[in-house]
Formats: structure tokens, C-alpha cells, sequence
């Protein structure tokens, strides 16, 4: 047998010569970290809108952001009024003008080719499920509302992405029995002529104008459910019609977090399920679709949300690349037959999303789904609390560690964000028992449409919270559930799981840290295998004393409360990395560590971390997935002193996840930088057809937690954009100093160069870190290169 069939795989190096080595340059940037957060904080940040932490003190957030070319355009202007008075504009309201020339991506040249894709539209609707709500008249006969919600927030102040939606909606010819109304808000700068940027305002676009209906609005947050509800109920009044349909366009973080970031009224947060929920029922419509042009909102939890109010669901599991949905074709086809049915209708957004990203977005995930809402509610609430029943079962017969390898190995979305959404059905087909398998029946059955990238496998259509890599959210989520009035074996389900993760990284001494590996202070520990050791600390930190836990603290820990102490400390205690096993055996300068089979079993993920001593300090490098195995099954260390480089500039690199598709692997990673002076992450992509990498878009980073959303990627970088690479600093007193600039800035040409370059003369510091089955990292000790 294979030894090393079941070790993790590792990414190949191009190793090319030349290369300005591994320099800081400047001043301190004042950013906090913008790595892993792993040295100082224990785990990598992201989509919660924590804060970052004080230097030396917390995670990386890593939320993305939509947007795509930049330009410098024209701001909007200001208004005052009510939201619910009358019409304004005399006959047909105000023209605003369009966007300036040169905005954008020209519609004439992506409205050309072919609309359809191979997949077919499920028709069929399992016995008991309930009608629908809308009726549709035929023959052409149907008057249809298309409501959008705009929330143009960061996304239209700093790359005009909403201007650009909209100038695809003044593109589609739609003919008078669609009325596309939309209400925008939340912006600091309108790229489109003419917005406000200082209140609410509601537009008609209609035969080529975007025309103004409402001068002011109000100024309420666009994430206040009151806000919604008046707009569907002014929509109703003055655009009665027999088929509706809502869209809401702006950040999206899916279960726990929701929808929306108003970037004028940071303070109001998310929209929660719960708070749509309510903007809903008093919006006092039954819509045909409800869509999410935003990201991650295609959840168990937002499809049962949604049954009262709409009969089907549009959405992203993934976070969205930076176009969005492309709505000139689908509205053009909507206008020729409004009598179109609704999962065709779908079915032409889904297309048209999915081939526009294709095109422009090189790299980058999709997915978009259509939900038949009324099978949803009918089949799968009672097979997902049977499915949630057998896994706590399974938790309660000890074996936690196959329900952990399961969720490890299921597809995640917007995984550097740390938000914990997993498609539902591959995780059922993971965990594989018979309630495991029923739930997947369901769940394909009420996906009647659904499309991806060819980079996505294992993405059907639903995804669902389920907490791994981090616990914080588990109280939330629970508390929106019993809002939104989801079963509560769920609920007890992740939080058994997220008992015995918080007690395995609590028996395992907490937050990990590389840095007292780096300075030969030991610094990763484990459970000592001794049962009454480790109930001791799960007493004393079920008692609010005893080692701290990333993201923990009194406030979000009711999940931990009555904790079987016994029969928890039991478990660890046979079931337990063991850090003390981390260690080198050196001969002829190589360097290799043995482990045990049941000890890699243990092992979840394994990266190569670097630290590069110029002299001062340490230059964090990042974390690569760069390793090998010899013919005996021995981890070799990399002791090459390369490491990933941009155009010859090495740079703090961080892997983020690794996936196959069936016939290629892929990895993706992540490189601090500023781009054109704002904080962005590179995405890094490798597959086979580009072995050596490319870089596939950015994401911009907020480094103030101002959202608990999770925005789209940029689309790409441009020619002449100006790129300075970011690592963080720690001095040899075993503190985060800042973050620096590293290497040179450069300039983006159409044929940018990965590779792995020498990071020069000085000594480098080089660790392995090992990620266990409770998501507990540890630190093998420090191999020093000079």
C-alpha cells in the first residue's frame, strides 16, 4: 500500500532565477496584520466584522468586495422628501442621463452569443408540495413589477457597479408590461449622473431612460427592514401587477449575517433573515422570484425564510466575481413573452451570469441556482431534522471524527472569510447515512435549475451554516433560527459539534501560535491524553476561567452550556493530536519527520510557513502548501530558500484551500497588497492549465470590520495599475511591529510572472504548520537555513 495515499498534497514550485529577495521597504503601514492572523490571534479573520485587533493582537479579515475597473467619474447629488408621497416629474418623472463614456464593459459587445446552456430545467414538483402563488395569465398577458433594492454602498462609490447594472437595464428593451423600478441608497458617490448621494431616491427605467420617480425618499440605512417594506408597498400601489419580482443587490453573508452594507450608515449593520423576514410581511406582496444579487444567500436557511412570501428562490452559493448578474439579455427576453414561466426566467439569469463571468472573470468561482421555494418547505424541513438527528447520534456514539473529516472535505464558499457555509447536499452525501442520503434526494429535487464554473465541483445549489472554522457564530445562528422558525434538532445538531471542536482546541491549550515555535518556546502544545487533565480545563473554562479561545467570550458561548465534562474529556483524551511528536530528524542537511498513520489520520491541513530575518527582525512570508513525501511516508521539509514571487518581487503569500474537480486540482491563495492605493488580497490561482499560477482578481480588504457581509471579487487587474506587496514584521523580542511594504512596487502588464525566487542572504526560519480535525493549528519546531 501507498504510504503516502492519504497525506495531503502539496503545490508545485517553478523556481527561476534572479529575483529582488525579500526586503521591506518604508514606513509602517498602520494596517494591523494582514496575514493569517494565526501568530497573533490564533485564526485566520473574516467575514464576522470583528475589529481588527490591536498590533500583535488579532486576525486578518479578509471580506470581499464587488467592483471592477476603476474610473474617475461624476458624483451624484442630493434631494429631500418622503418615500411613500407622490409621484414627482410631472409626465414620466426626470431623465438623470447615463453614465459617462467609457464606463465599464460595453453591453453591445456581451449581448451576442448563445443564451442557453446544456443543463436542463427541472420541471417536475414532489407530491404535497403547495401551489404557487403567482398566476400566470399567458398569451402575453401578464403585467410584471421587477422591484430592485439597491444598496450602492462601497461597491458604486469606489468601482460604479451598480451604475453599470443599471445602464444594463436601460439596454433591455422590455416593452410597457414590465416595469423595472428601483430604489437606491447607501452610497457615499454615485458613478450615474445624477443619483443622490445624500438620501433615498426610487428611478423607473423605461424605453432607454432611467427616469426619477421619487426626489427623496427618506434617509433611512438601506439594511433598515422598515426601509424595504416601503418600497415594495410603494411599488404595489403605484405598479400594480399580477407577477412581482424582488431583487436585492448589495453585499451578501448568507445564515448568519444576511444581506447589506449601507456605507453611510455603517453602524445599522446587516439586514438579518429574521429582519427580511419582516420587511416582507409588511411589504404585503407575494412575489413570483426573490433574487440575491449579492453574495451567498442561496441557503437552506433563506429558502425556508422565504416560503411565505415568494415561490421561488435566485441565488449564489459562492461569493459573486465582480460583475454581478447581467441583466440586459434576460430582461430583453422577459419583455418579448412576460408570460414567460418563472424557471425559464431563471434559467436565462443563471446563463447569462454564469457566461459573462466566464468571459470576464477568468478564475474565478460561480454559482447561481433557482429554488422552487413551495417543494423546498414541503420536502425538506423534516428530512433535514432526521438529518441533523442521525449526526448528533453519530457525535453521541464517538465518532465526531468522521462528522469532522465529512465537513472538512465538503465544498465550501467564501472560505478565507471564515463564514462556515457548506453545500448541504455534498455534506450530506459526506456524511452518508440513510437520513444523510434522503436530505440530498430532496435537496436536488428542489433545485430545479442550477450552473457553475467549471472550477466548482461539488456545488448543487443549497448550502447551509455549519461551524468548523470558527465557533463564534454558532449562538447566532442558533438565535436565528428559532426567528426564522427552523427546526430545533438542527440547532442542537451544530452545537454538539461545536462542543467537542471548542473542547479539543481547549484541551489543546487554546489559540496555537507559530511564534514560540519561532523563538524556541515551544510553542505548540496538545492534550496530554490525560482524561481528568482535560476535564479539569474544560471545567475551569466552562467556568470563565482557563485558556482563551479565539473569538470566544462570554457573550457567545451559550452553545458550550451544559457540556457533558466527562464523557467530553473521555473522547479528547483518545482522540488527540500530539504536538510533541513535530520534531526533525536531520541527516546530510535534509530533514524529514515521521508520524504515525493514526496521527496523520489527526491531520486536516499542512502548510510551510517561512520567516525571513533581515537583519532587524522577522518578515512573516506567509503560507505556502509547499511539501513532500518520501517512499516511507516521511514529511521532507522544504529547505530551499524560495519562496512565491510576483514579476521576481517575492511576497507574503497565504494558501487559502485546495480542491479537485475530478480531473485537475487547484489551488488558491492570497497576497496582501495595495492596489492603486487601496488595501486589496491578489487571488492567487493554480491548475493544470496554468501550473505555475496567475493572478485571477482582488479583493479588497477592510481592515475596520465596517461589515459583517461578504462582498464580490474584483474582476481584474488593468495594465498600468500600480501593485505594493504587504507582509507583517515581528521584532526579535517576539512582537508584531507593523506591516511593510516588501520588495518594489510594480506595474501591471498583460504577462505577470509567478514563480519562487531566492529571498536572499539572511537566515530563514522555516515551520511546518499542522491544522488537527477540532481546527486546532500547531507549529513543528523551526528548521534555520543561513
Amino acid at each position: 500500500m501507498d504510504p503516502n495515499q492519504n497525506r495531503p498534497q502539496g503545490r508545485r514550485k517553478n523556481v527561476t532565477s534572479g529575483g529582488s529577495g525579500a526586503h521591506r521597504r518604508g514606513e509602517g503601514l498602520g494596517t494591523g496584520p494582514v496575514g493569517s492572523g494565526s501568530y497573533s490571534g490564533g485564526q485566520t479573520g473574516g467575514g464576522g466584522g470583528a475589529k481588527r485587533a490591536a498590533a500583535g493582537g488579532g486576525g486578518l479579515i479578509t471580506l470581499l468586495i464587488i467592483g471592477f475597473i476603476i474610473f474617475k467619474l461624476m458624483s451624484g447629488s442630493g434631494g429631500g422628501g418622503d418615500l411613500l408621497g407622490s409621484l414627482t416629474g410631472g409626465s414620466g418623472g426626470t431623465d438623470i442621463g447615463s453614465v459617462p463614456s467609457g464606463f465599464g464593459f460595453s453591453t453591445e459587445d456581451t449581448a451576442q452569443g448563445d443564451l442557453t446552456s446544456d443543463a436542463a430545467v427541472d420541471t417536475n414538483v414532489a407530491t404535497g408540495s403547495r401551489e404557487k402563488r403567482t398566476i400566470i395569465k399567458g398569451n402575453n398577458q401578464d403585467v410584471i413589477t421587477l422591484m430592485v433594492y439597491m444598496c450602492g454602498t462601497d461597491l458604486e462609490s469606489k468601482y460604479g457597479m451598480a451604475s453599470s447594472d443599471m445602464e444594463e437595464m436601460r439596454s433591455a428593451s422590455f416593452g410597457d408590461n414590465v416595469n423595472v423600478i428601483v430604489f437606491t441608497g447607501g452610497c457615499s458617490k454615485w458613478k450615474l449622473s445624477g443619483i443622490s448621494n445624500k438620501v433615498n431616491q426610487i428611478y423607473q427605467i423605461k424605453n432607454g431612460q432611467i427616469v426619477r420617480l421619487v426626489e427623496d425618499a427618506g434617509s433611512k440605512a438601506m439594511t433598515d427592514s422598515n426601509n424595504l417594506a416601503s418600497f415594495i408597498q410603494f411599488c404595489a400601489k403605484n405598479f400594480p401587477a399580477n407577477r412581482n419580482e424582488l431583487i436585492l443587490w448589495d453585499h451578501g453573508g448568507g445564515s448568519v449575517t444576511g444581506y447589506g452594507y449601507d456605507e453611510k450608515n455603517k453602524s445599522s449593520g446587516s439586514m438579518s433573515l429574521a429582519g427580511i423576514k419582516q420587511a416582507l410581511k409588511s411589504g404585503g406582496v407575494q412575489f413570483d422570484f426573490i433574487g440575491f444579487d449579492a453574495c451567498l444567500m442561496a441557503t437552506a436557511e433563506t429558502a425556508l425564510m422565504l416560503n411565505d412570501y415568494a415561490d421561488y428562490l435566485i441565488a449564489s452559493e459562492e461569493t459573486e466575481p465582480g460583475i454581478g448578474w447581467y441583466y440586459t439579455n434576460w430582461l430583453t427576453s422577459l419583455g418579448k413573452n412576460t408570460s414567460m414561466p418563472t424557471l425559464d426566467i431563471g434559467k436565462n439569469i443563471v446563463d447569462d451570469f454564469v457566461r459573462e463571468c466566464g468571459k470576464k472573470c477568468r478564475g474565478q468561482k460561480t454559482t447561481l441556482s433557482v429554488i422552487d421555494l413551495a417543494e423546498f418547505s414541503n420536502t425538506v424541513p423534516a428530512k433535514l431534522s432526521s438529518f441533523a438527528k442521525s449526526v448528533s447520534t453519530k457525535i453521541s456514539n464517538d465518532e465526531y471524527k468522521d462528522i469532522s473529516n465529512a465537513r472538512y472535505s465538503t465544498r465550501e464558499f467564501a472560505e478565507s472569510t471564515r463564514i462556515d457555509q457548506v453545500d448541504l447536499v455534498n455534506l450530506a452525501e459526506n456524511i452518508g447515512t440513510p437520513e444523510a442520503k434522503e436530505l440530498a434526494e430532496a435537496l436536488r429535487g428542489a433545485v430545479k435549475y442550477n450552473l457553475t464554473s467549471s472550477n466548482m465541483t461539488n456545488a448543487y445549489g443549497v448550502s447551509i451554516y455549519f461551524p468548523y472554522q470558527r465557533t463564534s457564530y454558532v449562538d447566532s445562528a442558533c438565535n436565528t433560527y428559532d426567528k426564522i422558525g427552523m427546526d430545533s434538532e438542527y440547532s442542537k445538531c451544530i452545537k454538539q459539534f461545536a462542543k467537542l471542536e471548542t473542547g479539543g482546541q481547549i484541551a489543546a491549550g487554546g489559540t496555537g501560535s507559530a511564534l514560540g515555535s519561532l523563538f524556541g518556546l515551544g510553542g505548540s502544545s496538545s492534550s496530554s491524553g490525560s482524561s481528568d487533565m482535560i476535564g479539569s480545563l474544560l471545567s475551569s473554562f466552562l467556568g470563565g476561567g482557563g485558556r482563551s479561545i479565539d473569538g470566544l467570550d462570554s457573550s457567545n458561548i451559550d452553545f458550550m452550556k451544559d457540556t457533558d465534562v466527562d464523557n467530553t474529556a473521555n473522547y479528547l483524551s483518545t482522540h488527540y493530536f500530539d504536538a510533541s511528536k513535530l520534531t526533525w530528524d536531520e541527516k546530510n542537511g535534509k530533514y524529514t519527520m515521521t508520524l504515525e498513520d493514526s496521527q496523520w489520520e489527526m491531520v486536516h491541513k499542512l502548510d510551510l510557513n517561512m520567516f525571513y530575518d533581515d537583519g532587524s527582525g522577522y518578515i512573516d512570508l506567509g503560507l505556502d502548501n509547499i511539501f513532500t513525501f518520501d517512499d516511507h511516508g516521511n514529511l521532507v521539509a522544504d529547505t530551499d530558500k524560495n519562496w512565491l514571487s510576483i514579476n521576481g518581487n517575492v511576497v507574503a503569500y497565504y494558501h487559502t484551500d485546495t480542491t479537485n474537480n475530478g480531473t485537475e486540482q487547484i489551488i488558491r491563495g492570497y497576497v496582501p497588497a495595495l492596489l492603486n492605493g487601496e488595501r486589496v488580497n491578489l487571488i492567487i490561482v493554480f491548475d493544470d492549465s496554468h501550473p505555475d499560477g496567475y493572478i485571477a482578481g482582488a479583493s479588497t480588504d477592510y481592515v475596520g470590520g465596517e461589515t459583517q457581509t461578504v462582498a464580490k471579487n474584483l474582476t481584474e487587474l488593468n495594465p498600468g495599475d500600480k501593485l505594493d506587496f504587504i507582509c507583517d514584521y515581528y521584532t526579535y523580542d517576539m512582537e508584531y511591529q507593523d506591516s511593510y511594504f516588501i520588495g518594489d512596487q510594480i506595474t501591471v502588464t498583460d504577462n505577470m510572472t509567478i514563480s519562487n525566487t531566492d529571498v536572499g542572504s539572511g537566515a530563514c526560519h522555516i515551520l511546518y504548520r499542522f491544522s488537527d480535525i477540532y481546527n486546532q493549528d500547531y507549529w513543528s519546531e523551526p528548521i534555520v537555513i543561513k
